[in-house]
């Protein structure tokens, strides 16, 4: 299924928000937090550090261990996790409750590091200053006309890598810019889209 799928409540979504097993975890997500703004420093620090781990796995494998993602790592706040140690990263090696790859660990607390010296605000003025003009962009009608990478997250992913950040390629630049809300990729006969737009104006 590539394009809007209507589910027994009789509301249409984006496929991906109705994958089988996947149904009550997926939708509360899609209907609720997806291309949805986030703002703050804080936050926007967890969305990156969550779609790092994400890479090279399935979306669903971070969204079940958030809540163990979040306690492992200060609950995300840029300023404590600027100041985890070696000791701390070995804690996190050692945590059933997220996805222990020593790489990402490591970048995540490199990555506060990063954005601890940065003013406040910064990194979200930083991160929204590459969403795209919404007017004139094409609305997907299925998920094949939506890219994995566009010249928006290229260039993110580029002024994020040169200010010291890691694990934020375009890809993964664009899924945040999705998540986010910098972009509206929400299927074009998809309940949350209109919301979406019209909470944007």
């Amino acid at each position: 299924m590539t394009g809007v799928v209507t589910a027994p409540d009789g509301v249409p979504r984006c496929p991906w928000g109705m994958e089988s097993e996947r149904m009550a975890d997926y939708r509360a997500y899609h209907d609720t937090e997806w291309g949805r703004p986030v703002h703050g420093d804080d936050a926007l620090f967890e969305r990156m550090s969550l779609e790092a781990f994400q890479s090279g796995l399935s979306w669903i494998t971070i969204l079940r261990r958030r809540e163990g993602f979040r306690a492992a790592f200060a609950g995300f706040r840029i300023a404590e996790v600027a100041r985890f140690t070696g000791e701390d990263a070995g804690r996190l090696l050692a945590d059933p409750g997220i996805i222990r790859n020593r790489a990402k660990i490591t970048a995540t607390i490199g990555n506060a590091q990063v954005a601890a010296a940065l003013a406040p605000g910064e990194l979200d003025a930083l991160i929204w200053s590459y969403a795209p003009t919404r007017a004139g962009r094409p609305v997907p009608r299925s998920t094949g006309d939506v890219q994995p990478v566009t010249e928006e997250s290229a260039a993110l992913a580029k002024d994020l890598k040169k200010r010291g950040f890691r694990f934020v390629g375009p890809t993964t630049a664009y899924a945040m810019m999705q998540a986010c809300g910098l972009v509206n990729d929400h299927l074009a006969d998809c309940h949350v889209r209109a919301a979406v737009d019209a909470a944007a104006g």
